[in-house]
């Protein structure tokens, strides 16, 4: 019993380390990949003739508006993953976005997920829709406006049976 008793204490304090680098964690994936959607977005933004004529080769519906949407949410998805606000939203929208890529230009990527996983891995979209499926599912962490404004409307806002609110556990993912 006293082995099981150890085990059990060791395993919380392995969890309780792990726990704590969970933010860091999360605002290093914020970082990087928001930075990788600006710089994807910008891109898109410079040259959208090409996107333009890219997104009527794929048969999509009003390729110049679908063009100019997607740059859009690419590269301000990015900012706002980078400050981490909005976080989730954002995320949710890059995260269909990305499947809309997997669909109309990476089909075959998708549909090996998992007849043949490393190709739906290599896609272009895949490391994107990690990352905004991350946010979305475990929110932005501590170091984000999100959580900021989460703690600052605290007094305001009503909590459960817990006596914690959506905001917590929407923006900080606790």
């Amino acid at each position: 019993m006293k082995a099981l008793t150890w085990f059990a204490h060791a395993h919380a304090g392995f969890c309780n380390v792990a726990r704590k680098l969970r933010s860091p964690l999360l605002l290093a994936i914020r970082l990087y990949w928001g930075w990788q959607l600006i710089q994807t977005g910008l891109g898109k933004l410079r040259n959208q003739p090409r996107i333009v004529d890219f997104f009527t080769s794929l048969n999509i519906p009003f390729p110049a508006l679908s063009a100019h949407f997607v740059s859009g949410l690419e590269f301000l998805g990015g900012i706002l993953l980078i400050v981490g606000l909005f976080s989730r939203p954002i995320s949710l929208l890059l995260t269909g976005s990305m499947f809309v890529a997997y669909w109309t230009a990476d089909r075959e990527a998708l549909f090996s997920i998992f007849s043949d996983p490393g190709k739906f891995y290599a896609a272009d979209p895949f490391t994107f829709l990690f990352a905004a499926l991350l946010i979305l599912v475990f929110g932005p962490g501590l170091f984000s406006l999100d959580a900021l404004i989460a703690s600052r409307f605290r007094p305001y806002m009503s909590g459960d049976a817990l006596g914690t609110t959506h905001w917590e556990t929407d923006a900080v993912s606790g």
